[in-house]
């Protein structure tokens, strides 16, 4: 992975995104905070690990693909990624053009056979639980959304992460909830609503998986 040019390149992001969502400024320093998370977990070779439910599931997804491929800036193979490639043969070869590179990130909702057996076998709230214990080492990050902050299924998860060492962020809306105190960082967007938290969270998980593709992988 690429080095940062700049410790705080990827924070313009932030501003940025203040700048289009002046609401969000009471919560500016929670934002930057998961910025600074993210982007430690990855200079140390870490990964993320992301859940919710309903739409913070399909957000989820939405967080992983972000992460996952080129988003806003290209994310070319180095040198030694090419021709690691081509030493492979013809097949490898034939994929140095297409493949990026990218940041390892896991969507929990996304097993759909494990958490149902899970589910039905053991306990329908900690299917996320589960894969976070397995998963998750020291200094990876979990990205937990829940409109409420007190998903029990979110929260399970973040607390098996965490006794595997793994740092945790929490997006949410403006209500005190079950993150604070178990999670590192929380997000508390100022909307009580569910689609309006959901609105908000959009505009911010894009600002931190932009900020962290500009401090590794931005041209400039």
């Amino acid at each position: 992975m690429k080095m940062m040019r700049n410790e705080s390149c990827g924070m313009k992001e932030i501003e940025v995104l203040m700048e289009r969502y002046p609401a969000l400024e009471q919560c500016r320093g929670a934002i930057e905070a998961a910025a600074e998370l993210l982007i430690e977990a990855y200079r140390g070779g870490g990964k993320a690990m992301v859940c919710g439910n309903g739409g913070s599931c399909s957000d989820s997804a939405h967080i992983v693909g972000e992460l996952m491929k080129a988003f806003a800036q290209p994310r070319r193979l180095t040198e030694a990624q090419r021709a690691a490639l081509r030493n492979v043969g013809p097949e490898g070869a034939s994929m140095v053009q297409a493949l990026q590179q990218g940041l390892p990130a896991i969507d929990l909702t996304a097993q759909t056979g494990l958490n149902t057996a899970f589910l039905n076998d053991v306990d329908p709230a900690l299917c996320f639980a589960q894969q976070a214990f397995v998963y998750a080492q020291a200094g990876d990050v979990l990205i937990g959304l829940s409109t409420s902050g007190n998903s029990d299924n979110v929260i399970k998860a973040g607390a098996a992460a965490k006794a595997k060492g793994a740092r945790l962020i929490g997006l949410t809306g403006e209500r005190g909830c079950r993150m604070d105190g178990l999670f590192d960082v929380v997000i508390h967007v100022p909307a009580r609503e569910t689609y309006q938290v959901q609105e908000y969270h959009l505009p911010v998980y894009h600002a931190l998986c932009l900020a962290v593709e500009q401090t590794f992988f931005g041209e400039g």
